[in-house]
């Protein structure tokens, strides 16, 4: 099995983090995911990272990649002339933060794209800074690639002002996107703006579900998380999708909807909440793929978050996350 990956590695500089008046740089974004996945990695299979990096931290960003087992970086990495994305972080409580963006590459285009899934069985997409694919490309990778894709939407909700500030926004055009996806992962605060003109978001996500998106996957922080899965879901995502079945109908269809909340094993685990979602969707998918049940994977992408928790920065993730590294 080959997953292919699809994000961005951003160059942290994170203020207030833990009480500390230093600030600490380190690699962000794509990072926790590509070290989740490494440490997740069924026997045999393996990581293709898809990134576009800047040409000014590219060496950075290849010394970081090869420390991490299981990985392809031969047909999926392009080196950007804009100089990379970079993002300061500065956090206001446990969990709340503000950031500011710097620099940033351009997206992929589907031309590029095309040749680098060609032989890819799944697809992961996080949107780290939010620009990774535009509409029309996302759209068109629906229709090009015939595996299963999952997608945590993310900085797609953060629009960005004239300094560089990422500030909430509603999701424009968030069928279309919806149906770009076999599973959508959010959290509480994203489902809101996503079902903002629905009411009831847990009843907007009960009724998205159907033939095209289905799997809407909510995080909840310390309280785990809710699947919301269509009618006759089958936790395998190699059986979902063959070539030439996209199809645009209303999402929705295929009668009711199923959901479950999960909840972590253990006590809520103090420390740096700092990738735990990336950690979580990449952890999840992978369980998926290696053909646990959607609430094993559940909870085995709990436990992997919790440890996140008790780590700092992406570099040595992948060994803490299975035991063989210190916090």
């Amino acid at each position: 099995m080959r997953l292919g990956v699809l994000g961005t590695m951003v160059w942290d500089r994170i203020l207030a983090r833990d009480g500390r008046s230093v600030p600490i740089e380190e690699w962000g974004g794509i990072s926790y995911a590509l070290a989740a996945a490494s440490a997740a990695c069924p026997p045999g299979a393996t990581v293709v990272p898809l990134i576009r990096v800047g040409s000014d931290l590219a060496e950075r960003a290849f010394q970081f990649l090869r420390a991490l087992p299981h990985m392809d970086l031969e047909s999926g990495i392009a080196v950007a002339a804009e100089p990379n994305n970079r993002v300061e972080l500065r956090y206001t409580d446990h969990e709340r933060r503000c950031e500011r963006l710097t620099g940033g590459v351009s997206p992929w285009t589907w031309a590029e794209l095309q040749p680098r899934i060609e032989d890819l069985d799944a697809l992961y997409v996080n949107f780290i800074s939010g620009f990774e694919l535009d509409l029309a490309t996302a759209a068109r990778l629906r229709l090009g690639f015939a595996g299963p894709i999952y997608v945590d939407l993310h900085s797609l909700f953060l629009g960005i002002d004239a300094m560089g500030n990422r500030l909430p926004q509603p999701l424009a055009a968030w069928r279309e996107w919806l149906r770009c996806f076999d599973v959508v992962q959010v959290n509480e605060a994203e489902l809101e703006m996503l079902a903002n003109a629905w009411g009831d978001p847990w009843r907007f996500a009960a009724d998205v579900v159907g033939d095209d998106l289905r799997l809407l996957l909510v995080t909840l922080g310390a309280r785990g998380a809710v699947c919301v899965a269509a009618p006759g879901f089958d936790p395998q995502p190699l059986s979902w999708r063959k070539p030439g079945l996209f199809r645009t109908p209303a999402l929705g269809t295929g009668g009711p909807a199923v959901s479950e909340r999960v909840s972590p094993a253990g006590p809520p685990v103090e420390g740096d909440p700092t990738g735990c979602g990336d950690v979580w969707g990449a952890t999840c998918f992978l369980r998926l793929l290696a053909g646990d049940t959607l609430e094993r994977a559940m909870g085995v992408a709990h436990a992997a978050a919790s440890r996140n928790v008790g780590h700092r920065g992406a570099s040595g993730l992948d060994l803490h996350l299975q035991g063989r590294l210190g916090a």
